[in-house]
């Protein structure tokens, strides 16, 4: 049963993350070893999938052993969980050469999740930015950052431990606020100047120690548009793999319509009725667009058109 009315891409992970079985190495090594074992290969981010017979995407799981046998060992295995009683790995493959031309010739092809995800089934996007974020999170953490030494693999690719100081490591997510401001019947949007041209969103900016999601949301409004926040209501949340944030959706009351970028973080705000808004959804709006229905910052706004 889902925990909410509304769920994002890359959220809904269906598996049973099974965290008292990290630990168990024996137990992990004969379900690696089972031939009812599944895994999902990730090549330089990138998921291996197939196409269905109705034209979507799936994941293209490969046997656990097989898995197994390409990792070359546990720095590059991730045990994701349980399907029922379905033990699912991921193995981590990098270099420049793909492997759909190697080992794993005619078992699908890798694509670029973001370019994908729409057409995987939601639970399977899920489980694939979780392998993204994870094995980002092992590539950029392999020295401990208590004395600098080489850390270890441990509990199924969950946690690296340094063998000199015995620090241990543990996966980071980091916090951001997302918001779409508003003002009696308009919203704001607005665009970096790195983006692609005509692309607006929702503002955005990370949590910092120490503050509330509240506070963090009327700080980067106030830093980047000089607005100042009445209310804040909470939307949904997403992980997001690049490389591994949480999204914090909102919807923010401001004092007034107008608004100032900081030319730092934003380049130029715009200010949308309802009526236009929509129309920027819809992609009818010429020269403008927004983030496509993948990302939070379409659904905060989708969200505020039909409130009205």
């Amino acid at each position: 049963m889902p925990l909410s009315a509304f769920t994002n891409t890359f959220a809904g992970n269906p598996l049973d993350r099974a965290s008292d079985r990290r630990s168990d190495e024996a137990w992990l090594s004969s379900q690696l070893a089972s031939a009812e074992s599944l895994a999902l290969a990730v090549w330089n981010g990138r998921p291996l999938v197939e196409k269905t017979s109705g034209g979507g995407v799936q994941i293209a799981y490969l046997p656990a052993r097989l898995a197994g046998e390409l990792s070359g060992g546990p720095e590059r295995l991730l045990f994701l969980g349980l399907w029922k009683e379905t033990a699912v790995f991921a193995v981590d493959l990098e270099g420049f050469s793909d492997p759909t031309e190697g080992p794993l010739q005619g078992l699908g092809e890798f694509a670029d999740l973001r370019q994908v995800a729409l057409a995987l089934p939601g639970p399977e996007a899920a489980i694939c930015a979780t392998a993204k974020s994870m094995f980002e999170w092992r590539r950029k953490h392999r020295r401990c950052a208590n004395c600098g030494e080489p850390t270890d693999v441990k509990d199924a690719g969950w946690k690296r431990q340094c063998p000199a100081c015995e620090t241990e490591h543990f996966p980071r997510t980091d916090p951001v606020v997302i918001m779409l401001p508003y003002h009696g019947g308009r919203c704001m949007l607005g665009r970096q100047e790195a983006w692609p041209k005509g692309m607006f969103s929702a503002l955005a900016g990370f949590l910092e120690p120490g503050e509330s999601i509240e506070e963090a949301c009327a700080r980067e409004l106030s830093e980047e548009a000089g607005l100042r926040t009445l209310t804040v209501r909470y939307h949904s949340t997403q992980p997001w793999p690049y490389p591994s944030s949480l999204m914090i959706g909102l919807l923010a009351e401001v004092e007034d319509d107008e608004g100032t970028p900081d030319q730092t973080e934003l380049s130029e705000v715009r200010w949308f009725t309802r009526e236009e808004a929509k129309a920027l959804l819809a992609g009818q709006v010429e020269g403008l667009f927004c983030p496509p229905p993948l990302a939070i910052a379409h659904q905060l706004l989708k969200a505020w058109v039909e409130e009205g």
